[in-house]
C-alpha cells in the first residue's frame, strides 16, 4: 500500500497548476513562454512565509478589502475608490507615449481615437451618453500619454465635467510633459486627480511638485519594481514631505509586448490565468511595511494583479449585464448573467407554476414552457419548496463596438446614428445539479453560505465560480 503524505499531495497540486499554468503561457505568449521560470516548491513557501510574516505585522495599521485582494495604509485615492465601487470608466484617449518603461504593457506608438472597452469614442457627446447609460461615476483619462493629445484630452475633461459635474475625473500621465500652464488648464477644465507614473522619470518628482497645491488630488501610481526597492523607499519621504495624497503601489504583468524584457530581468513567475512577477508583489508589501514603521505620512495602497484580474472583470460585466438581463435572471457577484431552471414533467412544472400563483407572483419573473420552468432566484423557495434538482447556465454579457451575429444581442443607440451591441456570451454549458448541490447553490445565492470545501459534484463547484469573486491573494504555490 501507497501512503500519500500532505507534502506529498502540495506537491502534486502544485505540478498539476504549474502544468496548467505552462499550459495557458503557451497559449499567450506562444514558445517563448518555456522561458518563463516559476518558483519551485521551496521558494514558493518562503516567499509565502515571508508574505504571510509581513501582513501579519502590518495587519492591524492596514485595511485588507476586496475579498482580500486589495491592501491600504490609511485612506483610498477617490478614484480608487470609485474603481472598487465597480463604477468607473477608463477612457484611454490615445495609444501614444514619448518613453519606453521596460515594464509597459503595450507598444503605445500610435496615436489612435479616444477608446475604452474596445469601444472607439472619436466625439464626446457619444462618450457621454456611454457613461450615462452604463451609470458609471468616475472617468479616468490614460494613454499612451495623455499630454501628447493635451487639447483632445481637455475636450474630454471639459464634457464630462459639465454634463456630470459630481464625476471624478482623474488623469495618468508620466509628467514629462507638464508645465505650470498645462497645470492651470488642466485644473480649469474641471480635472479632479492627477496620478504620475514617476517610473518613466527616473522617480524624479519635479514635474510632481508642479501639481501639488494646484490639482486637488495628487497621486504617484507606479509598478513596484524590486531592483528599486531602496530608491523607493528613499523616495518614500520626499513624496510625503511634497505633499503627494496617495501612493499606488501595482504589481508587474507580463504581456507579449514586455514579455523580453521582464523574461531577461530574471524575475520569477506566479502561475495564474495570466504571469505576473512575485518579487513585485513582496516589494510592494516591504515598501508599505517600510512606510508605516518610519511613520511616513503618505497613504500607500497596493494593488495586486488578482484585485485587478478578478475586480475589475467583474465590474465589466455587471455593467454589461444590465441591457440583455431578463426579468426572471439575476447577476451574481462576478458579474455573470444567472439562469435557474427547473426541468421536470409536465405535472411537476404544472404544480410550480401553480404555487407561483397561489403567491401572487407575476410572470415576469418566471417563464415556463414544456419541461422547463426558468425563475428568478428569489422565487426558489416557491418553486422548490423541499430540495429539488435544477439546471443554472451563465453567461458572460460584453459591451462590442458594433454586433458580430454570434451571439445574441441588443444595441444601444449613442446619439446621432450611432449604436453599439451588447452580447449574451455563453460562458460554459448548463450545468445539472442534483437535489443536494442545488440546496447547497441555494444556500450560497439567498442566503450567503458558501458550501463546505470539498463538499458537492464538479457541477457544483464550477456554479460556485461564476457565483463568487475568488478570495485572497494569489496562491505561490
Amino acid at each position: 500500500m501507497v501512503y500519500i503524505t500532505g507534502e506529498t499531495n502540495t506537491s502534486m497540486a502544485t505540478e498539476d497548476r504549474r502544468r496548467e499554468a505552462q499550459h495557458r503561457a503557451r497559449q499567450v505568449y506562444g514558445e517563448g513562454s518555456a522561458q518563463l521560470r516559476y518558483p519551485t516548491l521551496d521558494e514558493a513557501k518562503a516567499a509565502s512565509g515571508e508574505r504571510d510574516a509581513i501582513l501579519a505585522r502590518i495587519g492591524g495599521r492596514t485595511i485588507l478589502s476586496c475579498s482580500g485582494t486589495k491592501l491600504a495604509s490609511g485612506s483610498l485615492a477617490p478614484g480608487c475608490e470609485i474603481c472598487v465601487a465597480g463604477v468607473w470608466s477608463c477612457l484611454f484617449i490615445n495609444e501614444r507615449c514619448n518613453t519606453r518603461c521596460f515594464y509597459c504593457p503595450a507598444p503605445q506608438e500610435m496615436t489612435s481615437v479616444p477608446m475604452t472597452n474596445s469601444v472607439p469614442f472619436p466625439r464626446t457627446d457619444e462618450y457621454l451618453e456611454y457613461l450615462a447609460r452604463f451609470a458609471f461615476r468616475g472617468v479616468s483619462i490614460s494613454g499612451g500619454e495623455p499630454l501628447l493629445t493635451l487639447d483632445r484630452t481637455l475636450r474630454f475633461i471639459r464634457a464630462v465635467k459639465r454634463r456630470f459635474a459630481g464625476h471624478h475625473v482623474w488623469l495618468y500621465t508620466n509628467g514629462t510633459l507638464l508645465e505650470p500652464d498645462i497645470v492651470k488648464r488642466l485644473r480649469d477644465a474641471g480635472l479632479d486627480e492627477i496620478r504620475f507614473g514617476i517610473g518613466a522619470t527616473s522617480y524624479h518628482l519635479d514635474r510632481v511638485q508642479l501639481a501639488v497645491g494646484a490639482i486637488r488630488h495628487v497621486t504617484v501610481e507606479i509598478p513596484a519594481v524590486p531592483e528599486d526597492h531602496e530608491r523607493l523607499e528613499q523616495t518614500l519621504v520626499r513624496m510625503a514631505s511634497l505633499g503627494v495624497s496617495h501612493l499606488n503601489l501595482h504589481q508587474l504583468r507580463l504581456t507579449r509586448h514586455n514579455f523580453s524584457k521582464l523574461v531577461d530581468r530574471g524575475y520569477t513567475f506566479i502561475h495564474g490565468d495570466n504571469a505576473s512577477v512575485l518579487e513585485s508583489e513582496l516589494t510592494a508589501l516591504r515598501l508599505m511595511e517600510h512606510a508605516l514603521d518610519a511613520g511616513i505620512e503618505l497613504p500607500v495602497n497596493y494593488c495586486s494583479y488578482v484585485y485587478k484580474h478578478r475586480f475589475q472583470r467583474a465590474a465589466a460585466r455587471r455593467h454589461a449585464a444590465g441591457p440583455v438581463l431578463r426579468t426572471h435572471e439575476g447577476v451574481t457577484a462576478g458579474g455573470y448573467i444567472r439562469t435557474l431552471t427547473l426541468r421536470a414533467g409536465s405535472d411537476a412544472i404544472a404544480a410550480a407554476v401553480a404555487r407561483l400563483g397561489l403567491a401572487g407572483v407575476q410572470p415576469a419573473s418566471w417563464t415556463a414552457a414544456g419541461d422547463r420552468l426558468s425563475f428568478a432566484a428569489e422565487l426558489w423557495p416557491v418553486v422548490c419548496p423541499a430540495p429539488t434538482a435544477i439546471s443554472v447556465a451563465y453567461i458572460a454579457p460584453r459591451i462590442l463596438p458594433g454586433v458580430t451575429y454570434r451571439n445574441p444581442f441588443v444595441e444601444l443607440p449613442l446619439g446621432k446614428g450611432r449604436k453599439i451591441a451588447v452580447e449574451r456570451v455563453t460562458a460554459g454549458p448548463e450545468l445539472e445539479l442534483d437535489a443536494a448541490d442545488a440546496e447547497a447553490l441555494r444556500r450560497q445565492v439567498l442566503e450567503g453560505h458558501a458550501p463546505d470545501a470539498g463538499s458537492g459534484s464538479p457541477s457544483l463547484h464550477q456554479a460556485l465560480v461564476f457565483e463568487a469573486i475568488e478570495t485572497g491573494m494569489q496562491d505561490y504555490f
